[in-house]
């Protein structure tokens, strides 16, 4: 089996399915009965799919339901669709029937099945990709890498949007350099946050390759695709050159994440490298691709199943379990405070990762921010909400959030603070600058 597609082929038949939405409905007479849809759908999936005894028990079901009429009244092709897809996904997750105005609508393609491994040893062998030119879409969309920062506190972060393919033949691979550049920019953080929050799958290489950027290369912890060839690693057949090891890593998942998306997390957390953070994953383990039946449709039929080392099983149906859970959109904000405490835990003099923490947890501590207003030389301040908003001429607002009596925290910027006090009768007079470098310059009320 040499060439997994993960869920990121279901993607390509996106822009068909648009199109099928938009399109007019079609005219019984230049398509396929229902009855032979179906049958051609069930013989895909006895053909192709990865578990022989599970196919035609799919398949023998389908066609007899058929048989029963259960599809007969689905003459719109994009409602029969939709049917078959319902009808299968319990089955597999990964199971998805399109159905596109443009394709063909004549029979179905012969599949031609790639030659047997001959004996692949039962660890597998590492997923070697064909050579083949990126994607414009990938490419416009740096490989997936939609958001590269450093937060407050030096913790790393990656939004990842897909896991896109790389040749490992190819030294120039453009997602590979696309990779390694998001690796370096987060290099000297003190903790990395993968956010696979929003992604839906793709390649194993480009799993493999993030996998062994955090744990030691030949390390037994890659799942292992069992197909009708064979077996597959998902081991890459290049390892990241320079691995962190001892850096701790978060990724986060919502119930958006699968395929591809889910075997990152899954892994490193079977590997006891990383820790989930967020909501249960889709639960679409089995690889494969979408597979043309003629008529215009297509199905993903899943042609492998993965099995991890250290758990001996896979995330399909069940998901990928969070170690912590918490609603999908509070994802982020509690893998960056379990990095700020980790880091403040190891070095209590890290101020940086302390202010960091102590503005994420920064609320209004009572009392009048009233007070505060006026005006204090060349800036004006004001209360909006529970915050108070610094104004210099035409720069854009400075806005402060209450640490504590007096003390505030620039919102966005937790390395920069601003200190009022008080005279003796206890009206503010004085809006004084801090920094972690240092004290910076004194406001003295004048209204």
């Amino acid at each position: 089996m040499r060439a997994l597609i993960l869920a990121a082929a279901l993607l390509a038949a996106v822009p068909a399915l648009v199109q099928a939405q938009t399109a007019p409905a079609p005219t019984a007479a230049a398509q396929p009965a229902p009855r032979e849809t179906v049958a051609a759908v069930a013989a895909r999936i006895r053909e192709l799919y990865f578990d022989p005894a599970a196919a035609d028990r799919i398949a023998d079901a389908l066609e007899a339901e058929a048989a029963a009429g259960a599809f007969d009244s689905l003459t719109d092709q994009r409602d029969m669709a939709a049917a078959l897809s319902r009808r299968l996904r319990p089955l597999d997750a990964h199971f998805n029937v399109a159905w596109d105005p443009n394709a063909p609508t004549g029979p179905a393609p012969a599949i031609r099945r790639p030659p047997p491994t001959d004996g692949a040893p039962a660890s597998g062998e590492p997923i070697r990709r064909l050579a083949q030119p990126a994607n414009p879409g990938e490419t416009r969309g740096n490989f997936g890498f939609r958001k590269i920062e450093i937060l407050p506190g030096n913790v790393g972060y990656i939004d990842l949007r897909q896991f896109s393919n790389i040749n490992f033949d190819n030294p120039a691979d453009p997602a590979r350099r696309a990779a390694d550049s998001a690796l370096a920019f987060v290099a000297d953080t003190d903790a990395v946050i993968f956010d696979l929050r929003d992604n839906g799958g793709g390649a194993p290489s480009m799993v493999g390759y993030l996998t062994s950027a955090f744990t030691p290369a030949d390390a037994p912890i890659y799942n292992v695709f069992h197909s009708r060839e064979g077996t597959e690693s998902e081991a890459p057949a290049v390892f990241h050159p320079a691995p962190r090891l001892e850096v701790p890593v978060y990724v986060l998942i919502s119930g958006r994440t699968g395929s591809a998306g889910e075997a990152f997390p899954y892994t490193l957390q079977g590997a006891r490298r990383a820790t989930i953070i967020g909501e249960a994953s889709g639960g679409a383990a089995n690889p494969g691709g979408m597979v043309p039946v003629g008529g215009g449709f297509a199905v993903f039929i899943s042609r492998g199943s993965p099995r991890n080392p250290n758990t001996g099983g896979n995330w399909e149906g069940t998901g990928v379990i969070p170690d912590v859970a918490v609603p999908w959109d509070q994802a982020l904000t509690r893998a960056h405070a379990l990095a700020l405490e980790g880091i403040v835990a190891d070095d209590s003099r890290r101020t940086d990762a302390v202010w960091a923490l102590e503005a994420m947890n920064a609320t209004l501590q009572g009392g009048d921010l009233s007070v505060y207003a006026g005006t204090y030389g060349e800036q004006q301040v004001s209360v909006v909400g529970d915050k108070l908003h610094v104004v210099r001429g035409r720069r854009p607002p400075l806005v402060l959030a209450a640490l504590g009596p007096d003390l505030f925290t620039v919102v966005g910027d937790p390395a920069r603070r601003v200190q009022f006090t008080r005279d003796g009768s206890g009206r503010v007079t004085t809006m004084d600058s801090v920094s972690i470098g240092g004290p910076g310059p004194r406001a003295r009320r004048t209204d």
